[in-house]
C-alpha cells in the first residue's frame, strides 16, 4: 500500500496561514508493484487510475487498489471521486489509519471541519498511527474555534514524533494568533532547526 510520509522541503498553503507538506511515496508489500503503483510513483496519476481500475475489475474488494486509486484521484484534485474510493476502502477495513487520514485531508480541503475531526480522531486512536493524525486533528480543532484543544493535539503530534517540524510550526502559528508570541518563538526555533518550510522566516519575523 502507498504510505504517508512527511517531508520538509515542500509545503501546501492552507487558510489561517497554516502550512503543511504532505507527500505520498510508493512502497510495496510484495517484490512486484502493481502497475498503478508504478505509475503513481512516477506521478503519472491518470495512468495510475486506469491501471488501478483495470485491476479492480478482477479484484473489486482489494483495499490497496482502492486506496491507490483514491490517492491518484486526490492528487488530481478529484476529491469527490477520491472520497468514494476511500469510503469503499474504509468499509473493507474500518481501522485503517491511512484511509482515515486521506478522508480527513479531503474534509479539510472541503472545509468540512467537523467531519475532518471525526476521521482524524479515529485515526489517532489506532495503534501505530503517525503524528500526522494528531496534526490533522489539531488543524480541524483550530478551524472549529477550539484553540486549547488544538494546542493539545499539536502537542500530541510532537509527542509521537519529536522531529515533526510541521507540528511545531502549526502550534507556533496558533500561539501567535493567541498573542503568545514568546511561546510561539520556541516552536518556530524548533521548526527552523528541523528545516521546516517558512520556519526560519517566521522566526525572524516574530522573534527579533
Amino acid at each position: 500500500m502507498l504510505q504517508y510520509k512527511t517531508k520538509t522541503n515542500c509545503s501546501i498553503s492552507y487558510v489561517f496561514s497554516l502550512i503543511t507538506a504532505f507527500l505520498i511515496t510508493s512502497c510495496a508489500n510484495s517484490p512486484s508493484l502493481n502497475p498503478g503503483d508504478e505509475a503513481f510513483k512516477k506521478k503519472d496519476y491518470s495512468t495510475a487510475i486506469v491501471a488501478y481500475s483495470k485491476s479492480l475489475k478482477t479484484n473489486p474488494k482489494d483495499l490497496d487498489l482502492l486506496f491507490g486509486r483514491g490517492r491518484a484521484k486526490q492528487e488530481l484534485g478529484n476529491l469527490e471521486e477520491a472520497q468514494l474510493d476511500f469510503e469503499q476502502a474504509l468499509d473493507l477495513e474500518p481501522n485503517n489509519f491511512q484511509v482515515l487520514l486521506s478522508l480527513a485531508m479531503i474534509q479539510l480541503d472541503q472545509k468540512n471541519y467537523a467531519s475532518a475531526l471525526l476521521y482524524a480522531s479515529k485515526a489517532e486512536q489506532i495503534s501505530g498511527a503517525p503524528a500526522l493524525a494528531s496534526l490533522l486533528k489539531g488543524r480541524a480543532l483550530h478551524y472549529l474555534g477550539m484553540p486549547d484543544e488544538a494546542l493539545n493535539a499539536y502537542g500530541n503530534a510532537i509527542q509521537v514524533d519529536r522531529n515533526f517540524g510541521q507540528a511545531y510550526f502549526s502550534r507556533g502559528l496558533l500561539k501567535v494568533a493567541l498573542k503568545r508570541e514568546k511561546e510561539a518563538c520556541e516552536d518556530f526555533k524548533l521548526a527552523s532547526a528541523l528545516e521546516y518550510p517558512r520556519g526560519k522566516e517566521l522566526l525572524q519575523k516574530y522573534c527579533k
